[in-house]
């Protein structure tokens, strides 16, 4: 069973930056994707950028651009650079994990991007 621990989350004005972590831990060698999705008052959760097995990404597109999706393979972590934040930005942000056994939901991150 894969555990995850999420961290960075926090309010920022508009224009600055955070980056959010996201640790795995137990089976993470039965990883084969990590991403972020999130989730605003009142809509759905959606995703934000996802990195899977091999290195390759995808945004959406209100991310590329703006946001970056890393993974440090060595340490099961992957983390998210969001540059340019903008008030729609505001969000639970949560990470998201696929296994060989299913996927796997952070606890979320609140991002709150106001001035």
């Amino acid at each position: 069973q894969v555990q995850l621990v999420e961290s960075g989350g926090g309010l920022v004005q508009p224009g600055g930056s955070l980056r959010l972590s996201c640790a795995a831990s137990g089976s993470a060698g039965s990883i084969y994707a990590m991403g972020w999705y999130r989730q605003a008052p009142g809509k759905q959760r959606e995703l934000v950028a996802i990195v899977i097995i091999g290195g390759s990404t995808n945004y959406a597109t209100s991310a590329k651009g703006r946001f970056t999706i890393s993974r440090d393979n060595a340490k099961n972590t992957v983390y998210l650079q969001m540059n340019s934040l903008k008030p729609e930005d505001t969000a639970v942000y949560y990470c998201n994990v696929g296994t060989a056994r299913g996927v796997v939901w952070g606890q979320g991150t609140l991002v709150t991007v106001s001035s």
